[in-house]
């Protein structure tokens, strides 16, 4: 496996991984009720701890992307 390849992978891993993140977000925000109604079903939650929880794991998302992703693929890009 070539120091390209990696490259390409980590890129289209990021770019993957951030557009999953964009659909994350888009959907929570144009649909909240819905979604927050379709986990009301399932656990006793409310609203605030609903929007606690999803910020909570889209910050924690965005940071393993920033790290496991984007961060390597610029290091491979400055070292090649």
């Amino acid at each position: 496996m070539t120091g390209e390849m990696i490259r390409e992978a980590l890129a289209w891993c990021s770019a993957l991984n951030l557009g999953l993140l964009l659909f994350w977000v888009l959907w929570l925000t144009l649909a909240h009720d819905w979604v927050y109604r379709i986990h009301g079903k399932w656990f006793k939650l409310s609203v605030e701890k609903f929007d606690a929880i999803h910020y909570a794991g889209i910050a924690f998302f965005k940071t393993c992307i920033f790290f496991f992703n984007i961060v390597p693929y610029l290091a491979l890009r400055i070292i090649e």
